[in-house]
């Protein structure tokens, strides 16, 4: 039976993230020194082949698919961004620390929001939804091969909610730049929306 191989990317660096802030909703580019990295991984490493490159709208990800796929135009999909951290985006976990419910936010409380952001749940909800439309829409076409390139947030939840093997989103935590490969058999997805993820990304030559 036809399987499904799907290759999530996470953006390059921000200097934002470097500096311990939230970024979020927030559109802000790569740093010249994330671009630098990713061009460095590119020809170091090799990075799988795809049919078509899903991408989140944010600048961060649409720089990110320009430097690793020149040659292909990818499909921003706005369900692929980042949790929308409201009046939290650009405050570093320091300055934000006498915040009610930042604490239960931080511990993964799913019905804590932040002022004016998306809850835990809601954001979870968000991103299931359109992974299962992705996934549906592949086996519709036959598309064997496709990257998704978003935010270290997404690839983390969508992999602890349907990975094999199992493990806390934590556990999935990736650098810029680097992701995962995972399968999708369709009678295990019809059966139970599972994946199979079976490599890092990008890969030594000789892998």
């Amino acid at each position: 039976m036809k399987s499904y191989l799907i290759h999530f990317i996470r953006h390059g660096a921000i200097d934002e993230t470097l500096s311990g802030k939230y970024i979020g909703a927030t559109d802000v580019p790569l740093s010249e020194k994330g671009r630098e990295a990713l061009r460095q991984l590119d020809k170091e490493f090799r990075y799988p082949r795809a049919q078509v490159v899903f991408t989140s709208p944010l600048k961060r990800c649409t720089e990110t698919c320009r430097i690793l796929y020149p040659d292909i135009s990818p499909l921003a999909i706005a369900d692929l961004r980042e949790c929308d951290f409201g009046d939290w985006e650009g405050k570093t976990a320091d300055e934000l620390k006498n915040e009610p419910d930042f604490e239960r936010w931080l511990a993964g409380d799913n019905e804590v929001r932040p002022p004016d952001g998306e809850s835990n749940a809601s954001f979870v909800r968000r991103i299931c939804r359109m992974f299962e439309s992705i996934v549906e829409g592949l086996m519709k076409t036959g598309t064997t091969e496709s990257v998704i390139v978003t935010h270290g947030g997404v690839i983390m939840t969508l992999l602890a909610v349907y990975g094999l093997p199992q493990a806390k989103p934590f556990e999935w935590v990736m650098d810029n730049g680097c992701g995962y490969s995972l399968r999708v058999t369709p009678m295990l997805w019809q059966r139970g929306k599972v994946t199979e993820v079976f490599t890092r990304i990008p890969m030594k030559e000789e892998e």
